[in-house]
C-alpha cells in the first residue's frame, strides 16, 4: 500500500516536499522510485533510490540538481524534495517500487503563476 501526499499548487521557482507512506511490504528491502505523469503525456520516471538510501540515488536529466530523493526506512516513508520548480514539473507524482508501474493515486503538483 502506497499513499503519496504533499502535492499542491506552487509558483515557479518554489519548493515542495512529497511524501509516500508505505505498508504491506518490507519497505527497507526495496529500491523505490518517483514517477510522474503530466496531463496528456506518458508516464515519466523521475528518480530512484536504493534500498538502504545511502547508495545509488539516480535522477532524470530534467530534474537533476533540483530534486532530491530520500527515504526513512524506520518510518517506511519515501520523500522527494523538489526545488526551483518549473511549469513543466506539473503533473501527478507517484511513488513506486523500482521498475514497477504506479498502483496508487498519486499526488498532484501544479507549478503556475
Amino acid at each position: 500500500h502506497l499513499v503519496e501526499s504533499g502535492g499542491r499548487m506552487v509558483e515557479p521557482g518554489g519548493s515542495l516536499t512529497l511524501s509516500c507512506t508505505t505498508s504491506g511490504f518490507d519497505f527497507s528491502t526495496f529500491s523505490m522510485s518517483w514517477v510522474r505523469q503530466a496531463p496528456g503525456k506518458e508516464l515519466e520516471w523521475v528518480s530512484g533510490i536504493g534500498s538502504s538510501g545511502i547508495e545509488s540515488r539516480v535522477y532524470a536529466d530534467a530534474v537533476k540538481g533540483r530534486f532530491t530523493i530520500s527515504r526513512d526506512n524506520a518510518d517506511n516513508t519515501l520523500f522527494l524534495q523538489m526545488n526551483d520548480l518549473r511549469p513543466e514539473d506539473t503533473g501527478t507524482y507517484y511513488c513506486t517500487k523500482f521498475g514497477e508501474a504506479p498502483v496508487s493515486q498519486g499526488t498532484q503538483v501544479t507549478v503556475s503563476s
